[in-house]
């Protein structure tokens, strides 16, 4: 029997996985009596132009021939693919610096009670379907398939067709990694590209009775914040949390370097990499209870998270069909740190040359 791995986010954001590294927005790894547990999830997400790519990868622990895992899209993907294979270690280096040695439409009413197997595609050990339809045809289509598929998962599973009838199911199949000779625990990096007006990345199902850690990375067109007001006047979201996410924060962003871009555009797959792109990084360490929501960002490139079951394009244009997303003129990043210093100057300039009475 397969048991269930219900990651989040997993190949795409392009506002934006690992083997030895830390991993981000993937979801819960489990197997038959609980014999494998996810340690960490890693995911990048770049979004450009509507169109977004999401890769993720996971490490995990314990003993099991067989499971695997569901993870919801927001979208049908246009491609399924293996990642890049040091992509997210390089990451991990660029955002984790060393010290110096001396130098669609979604679901919005009754789907059919069967699953539409839409693509199916294998990379490394994986056996991965796409899938479409509801939440009940998509379980019993994972009944079906060998996935054993335990009461929280089910409930996540209908809770998140709610939103979205699309959904990603991999299996792991121990005698091909066997003839690969992959290491148990290492995870293969998926690659998605899909269509969709905002970067989503589902990170509820990351939560699976334990501490939640995860690592997020984010290729955007602008820097991405934490608030509006702080990306209106330029002001750096570094060290920041995002609203109504506990223990979530964003630790470390740069503009695209050339060594950078050059390591991650030679990688397989990952071509599509943009040399303006701005890197961010985020990383949540909280009580699986406080994740309790799924993750877009808006078109002012600020983070922002609604409740998991949430129509995905919803986290940023609400539930009216009138509704626009806020799209104000940001101010270049440092703008604020530069008016402050500027102010300063002035300030103290003006108090040397004021004339004083004799």
């Amino acid at each position: 029997m397969v048991n269930k791995l219900v990651p989040a986010a997993a190949a795409t954001l392009a506002l934006f996985l690992t083997q030895a590294l830390p991993a981000a927005a993937c979801g819960g790894l489990i197997a038959p009596n609980g014999a494998i547990r996810l340690e960490r999830a890693t995911t990048l997400v770049a979004w450009h132009d509507g169109v977004e790519r999401y890769m993720t990868s996971f490490s995990y622990n314990g003993e099991a021939s067989s499971f695997g895992w569901i993870v919801p899209l927001p979208a049908v993907p246009e491609k399924v693919e293996e990642g890049g294979g040091w992509t997210l270690q390089r990451l991990f280096r660029e955002t984790h610096p060393q010290p110096a040695i001396l130098d669609l439409a979604f679901a919005g009413h009754a789907q059919a009670a069967t699953a539409d197997v839409l693509l199916q595609v294998q990379v490394r050990a994986l056996d991965i379907t796409v899938l479409r339809g509801s939440g009940q045809g998509v379980l019993d289509w994972a009944a079906s398939n060998g996935f054993a598929v335990d009461a929280e998962t089910r409930a996540h599973v209908l809770q998140y067709a709610k939103g979205s009838p699309v959904f990603m199911a991999a299996k792991y199949n121990a005698e091909r990694a066997a003839k690969q000779r992959l290491i148990f625990g290492d995870g293969a990096p998926v690659l998605i590209t899909m269509k969709i007006p905002h970067p989503w990345v589902p990170f509820e199902v990351l939560a699976a009775g334990q501490q939640v850690q995860a690592d997020l990375y984010l290729l955007s067109d602008k820097p991405v914040n934490t608030s509006e007001w702080r990306a209106l006047i330029g002001a750096s979201g570094v060290g920041t949390t995002v609203q109504g996410a506990e223990g979530f924060s964003l630790e470390f962003q740069e503009k695209m370097t050339d060594n950078l871009y050059r390591d991650l555009s030679t990688d397989k797959n990952m071509s599509w990499v943009r040399r303006d792109s701005w890197l961010t990084y985020l990383t949540l360490n909280a009580p699986d209870d406080k994740v309790t929501y799924d993750l877009s960002v808006t078109p002012m490139g600020v983070v922002k998270v609604a409740p998991f079951g949430t129509k995905p394009m919803a986290i940023v244009d609400g539930t009216a069909a009138a509704t626009e997303p806020l799209d104000a003129p940001t101010a270049p990043m440092g703008t604020a740190m530069t008016l402050l210093v500027l102010g300063i100057v002035i300030g103290a300039a003006v108090w040397i040359l004021k004339p004083r009475n004799a």
